[in-house]
């Protein structure tokens, strides 16, 4: 569990109410950590389908003939287990935080703690990275990035400083980054405001919105009647987006009522939302900000 410890792990994998012959998907592969815990449970008929786009999780596949990984990014969920035969599985997880791994490997660039390029990509192969977000996007569009991914209520000066300084050479380290931004990383709260322009950032080169967004849309379809969704969010961005969805089985405004008032959503919610407690995040600090919440597919 070196490569990322899994945050709420029981909880998380409780949720899906596991039945052993069942099909199920861990979304967020990582460390593999949450995909043991439901092989655990799954009889021999049983198969789990793990996604992560991220080519060094590879190094952590799972030597299980009920078990298949896929290095892909979890949007295209449906088209991938099409290739495997598979229109309707029993329950969904996702981990939607960043890895320990990518935290902790200095040149992937996703830490305030090390000098590094400018990158956050989880899938290296893209080609949008950290450094295209801060030395090629116009001012209106770092003021949007900063705004609504980093929820900085100084975000056109914040944007409007990152352009200037750019015109004196390219801002390409993290360490660069931070000397452009020190007239707005106040003593005491420079690790705060450090965390969500970094959090805006990476939240814009991995697309995790837009991705969580079309993730969120093919479960309704894919999940059986009764399956379990179980989902861990880190940011209030991706944890109001999955409260939404489950209360209304959409992302904004409400669902049409019928001419009795009734409701009709692909969605119930399985008890409260969950937090790590005490002794979890000190164990594992990065779970601090974890929130669980699942729901169980309708009739």
């Amino acid at each position: 569990m070196a490569y990322h410890n899994p945050v709420l792990l029981k909880e998380s994998v409780d949720g899906l109410n596991i039945q052993p012959s069942g099909v199920y998907v861990d979304v967020t592969f990582g460390g593999g950590g949450h995909s043991r815990e439901i092989l655990k449970k799954l009889g021999p008929q049983g198969k789990l389908f793990a996604f992560d786009q991220d080519k060094d999780a590879l190094a952590n596949k799972i030597d299980d003939e009920r078990f298949s990984l896929i290095n892909e990014n979890f949007r295209f969920i449906k088209r991938f287990l099409r290739f495997y035969g598979v229109k309707k599985v029993d329950g969904i997880l996702g981990d939607f935080g960043v890895s320990s791994h990518q935290f902790d490997v200095a040149e992937r660039g996703f830490s305030t703690r090390f000098e590094s390029k400018l990158d956050m990509r989880m899938n290296q192969s893209s080609s949008l990275s950290a450094f295209e977000v801060v030395n090629n996007y116009e001012e209106k569009q770092l003021r949007t990035v900063l705004s609504q991914y980093g929820e900085l209520r100084n975000a056109p000066k914040i944007a409007r400083t990152l352009v200037s300084a750019r015109k004196d050479g390219e801002i390409a380290t993290s360490e660069k980054l931070k000397e452009v931004l020190q007239p707005f990383l106040p003593a005491g709260r420079e690790h705060k405001i450090l965390a969500q322009v970094y959090q805006a950032i990476r939240i814009e080169v991995n697309q995790e919105i837009e991705v969580l967004k079309e993730f969120l849309l093919q479960t309704e379809t894919l999940l059986k009647p009764g399956g379990r969704l179980s989902l861990i969010s880190y940011h209030s961005l991706e944890d109001r987006l999955v409260k939404r969805y489950i209360r209304n089985g959409m992302f904004e405004g409400e669902p049409e009522k019928d001419f009795y008032g009734n409701i009709s959503v692909p969605f119930q919610k399985v008890g409260k939302m969950i937090v790590p407690g005490s002794e979890e995040i000190k164990q594992n600090n990065r779970a601090r900000s974890a929130r669980l919440r699942i729901a169980e597919r309708t009739e």
